[in-house]
């Protein structure tokens, strides 16, 4: 089984993202948190876990990684210092330990930042987390979804390398997506956008590769 890093794994999306590598059976999930008290609850379900601060050095967190998956985000408090430059921190770790594969949740608007003012602080440190990710030399996947839902995922997504249109996604979809990515080796240097839809997500995320 290859050991996959969550960063992020304490927020909404990557306890779902944790929980659907537990249950598969290539992959074994390991938490990366920010707090001793968040260390607590994965440990209780079996579940590795490591102390990670994205604001610090974290090239500890990828020792005996295989891949890896983005979804931390400081909720707009440090999309510099989080979204941003903490991407880049473990990217650069990531590279000395020659990983297999970085998976990176990004948001819809990162490729064009400055075309949705509300949001562009925030857009602008994905975009340049992003780039960096590019230009790493890494195998990787840029997964970017429209609006972020509570509802019920359906294990379909609308899938393409540029979206026309704007829209939601549910989060359990949108984590469904990524731990699919990790599987499918053909999928490799893409970045999408994604949105509710109605193809299957394995058979969207193929047509990709």
């Amino acid at each position: 089984m290859e050991n996959v890093l969550i960063a992020g794994a304490n927020g909404t999306t990557g306890k779902k993202i944790t929980s659907l590598l537990k249950a598969s059976t290539d992959f074994n999930p390991v938490a990366m948190v920010r707090k001793e008290s968040q260390m607590k609850q994965f440990e209780d379900e079996q579940i590795d876990v490591v102390l990670g601060d994205l604001e610090k050095d974290v090239s500890h967190a990828v020792q005996n990684i295989d891949k890896v998956v983005f979804a931390a985000g400081s909720g707009g408090k440090n999309v510099v210092g989080v979204d941003q430059d903490g991407a880049k921190k473990l990217i650069d770790a990531s590279k000395k330990v020659g990983l297999k594969k970085f998976v990176m949740l990004s948001s819809m608007g990162a490729g064009e930042p400055k075309k949705v003012a509300n949001l562009r602080k925030y857009l602008e440190a994905k975009h340049n987390a992003d780039e960096y990710l590019k230009d790493s030399d890494l195998n990787y996947v840029i997964v970017r979804p429209g609006t972020l839902t509570n509802e019920d995922g359906t294990g379909k997504v609308r899938l393409d390398k540029k979206l026309e249109t704007s829209g939601s996604i549910s989060r359990d979809d949108v984590a469904q997506t990524l731990v699919d990515v990790l599987h499918i080796d053909a999928v490799n240097k893409k970045t999408f956008e994604i949105l509710e839809g109605d193809t299957p997500i394995r058979q969207a995320a193929e047509a990709i590769g």
